[in-house]
């Protein structure tokens, strides 16, 4: 089963993934797609705030905030990973669940990363806001490490997120029942 959907002016079919026994969400994953990670960067950007610096959480929103970086003219953007990687040191961390990863999941920043962050205006860019888990780790990275949070935003507001006054989205995605129908 797909969902149709369309956003930053292009369609794509989306494959419906079960989450419970009543329950699917549509898988969008930018992974490959460049076109649509570039038509979704500068639809995005065209709305961004003023910021100095942009993070993103593992792995999905890599390509998107890359893209939106260059469009920034910034050479510079934060990565929240999901392990600790051996050149990281005075690491920052954050515990987070969502919806799409089984078990709850901490992000890191490095702490060059979160010495970079420190009064700054810091952006929060990801692909798919649903839960709203991983936005409010890294928000929660960002105030660790004294920058000021002046937007977030997605592509993609799944489900109840679509309802959110503090994030800035291109299209809702809806949840859908067992049969593919949206909720």
């Amino acid at each position: 089963m797909y969902y149709r959907m369309k956003v930053a002016g292009l369609e794509r079919d989306l494959p419906l993934c079960p989450i419970s026994d009543s329950m699917q969400i549509g898988a969008f994953v930018l992974f490959g797609d460049v076109e649509l990670t570039e038509r979704c960067a500068e639809e995005l950007y065209k709305k961004a705030p003023e910021h100095d610096v942009m993070i993103t959480a593992e792995s999905k929103g890599i390509p998107l905030i890359h893209a939106m970086c260059r469009l920034s003219g910034k050479n510079r953007y934060v990565l929240a990973r999901k392990s600790v990687k051996l050149y990281m040191k005075d690491v920052r961390k954050c515990e987070t669940k969502s919806i799409t990863t089984a078990a709850s999941q901490v992000l890191y920043i490095d702490g060059d990363d979160a010495d970079y962050m420190k009064g700054k205006r810091v952006l929060i860019v990801d692909d798919v806001i649903s839960t709203g888990g991983s936005l409010a780790s890294l928000e929660n990275l960002v105030e660790q490490s004294g920058g000021i949070v002046v937007g977030k935003m997605a592509i993609l507001a799944e489900g109840d997120a679509i309802e959110r006054k503090d994030i800035t989205v291109l299209a809702p995605l809806p949840l859908f029942d067992r049969e593919g129908k949206p909720l």
